[in-house]
């Protein structure tokens, strides 16, 4: 898209990958995961905290964040960048899947679409171009397509039909899209579950001057297997020289398949939702901090863990925080579950780069079914 935005493959192992994306704003190590700041802020945590567990990039909302404070607001007060405090990349979606997830009373056609917030009713026209405005106001350094995401399962035909509208979509928002340097726009593989459409969809958006491809669609309550199958499906047919993102994905096993599978950046709110809920993620399993027996128990989550909230908290004490709602233990469990998928990312580049993937994605396994956690 621009001279300094790239790809760099570092390393492979099978059909899993690590390299570096050079942006404007520094290099993201592959395989990535970003940290979502929805409304400009990743939630319960600093972004000095983020930064400092390993995460290069972090991701922006562009439907939260037009409908509050406002593109035009964010844009006069820095951009996303200065407004939030965090100086590396930022990926900001297209808002799609918000608007058709969120919104109050959507009115879709070939053009965009008009809907009501679902925080003051106030109505809003978004198009493939004020997507790409929007984003460009947001300062964001990697810019999302808009799509239409379609609820899964739905017949053949209406998948099809969101499919082709989304590629109309893709040609409108690169021609919108504001190219400077350091900056991209993606391009996102839709189509269900269908391999035909998906392949299809694939194959147009790689002909496409886009910086990298996204898969989207998934995540939304189908089996795990379709969701791995549908890569398997895609990756042939995406460009072996740009970025692959499958949005939305997911739990730590959904990570560790995927990146076995080729995918290189990924996001999910599951590890700061899961936080906030008494759920910790540690590399022996899930630990539910909200069950009793964790009331007396003085260990740590994790003795070994460089995160101070998994090494230096008792589950005794994080239980009391979540049982008792305070704010702390939101707090400390978000933490421990960004540093845990953080670690993850880093042993999957590591494992790849030395040609010992198979051999970590086995012994992380076993970890978690010895359910040490818990």
């Amino acid at each position: 898209m621009t001279a300094d935005f790239r790809y760099e493959l570092l390393g492979q192992d099978g059909a899993a990958r690590t390299g570096l994306i050079h942006t404007g704003r520094g290099p993201i190590r592959t395989p990535a995961f970003m940290p979502v700041g929805t409304a400009g802020t990743v939630k319960a945590m600093y972004m000095d905290q983020v930064r400092d567990l390993g995460a290069d990039i972090v991701l922006g909302n562009t439907y939260h964040l037009m409908v509050r404070p406002g593109a035009e607001r964010v844009a006069e007060l820095g951009g996303l960048h200065g407004f939030s405090t965090w100086a590396g990349p930022i990926l900001t979606d297209s808002g799609g899947f918000q608007v058709m997830s969120l919104a109050k009373l959507r009115k879709l056609d070939e053009t965009g679409v008009t809907f009501q917030s679902h925080i003051d009713g106030s109505k809003h026209r978004l198009t493939p171009e004020r997507s790409m405005e929007i984003q460009a106001l947001l300062g964001s350094d990697i810019q999302m397509q808009l799509d239409e995401c379609v609820r899964l399962p739905a017949p053949d035909a209406e998948v099809e039909r969101a499919m082709l509208l989304s590629l109309r979509w893709a040609e409108r928002s690169l021609q919108a899209f504001d190219a400077r340097p350091g900056r991209a726009c993606f391009g996102i593989v839709q189509g269900g579950t269908v391999p035909a459409l998906r392949v299809e969809s694939a194959k147009r958006l790689a002909a496409m001057p886009f910086g990298g491809l996204a898969i989207g669609g998934l995540a939304v309550g189908e089996p795990q297997a379709d969701m791995l199958a549908t890569i398997e499906a895609v990756e042939p047919h995406l460009p072996a020289g740009k970025p692959r993102y499958l949005m939305g994905v997911g739990t730590p096993d959904d990570l560790v398949e995927a990146v076995r599978r080729g995918v290189d950046m990924f996001d999910c709110v599951m590890p700061t939702r899961a936080g906030r809920h008494g759920l910790a993620y540690t590399r022996f399993g899930k630990v539910n901090l909200r069950n009793a027996r964790h009331a007396a128990d003085p260990r740590p989550l994790d003795a070994a863990s460089d995160c101070p909230a998994a090494r230096d908290y008792s589950r005794a004490y994080l239980h009391h925080l979540v049982k008792s709602d305070e704010i702390l233990g939101m707090m400390l469990l978000t933490w421990v579950n960004l540093s845990y998928y953080q670690a993850l990312m880093a042993g999957l580049r590591a494992a790849i780069a030395a040609r010992s993937l198979d051999g970590f994605v086995a012994e992380t396994k076993a970890g978690w079914a010895a359910g040490l956690g818990d």
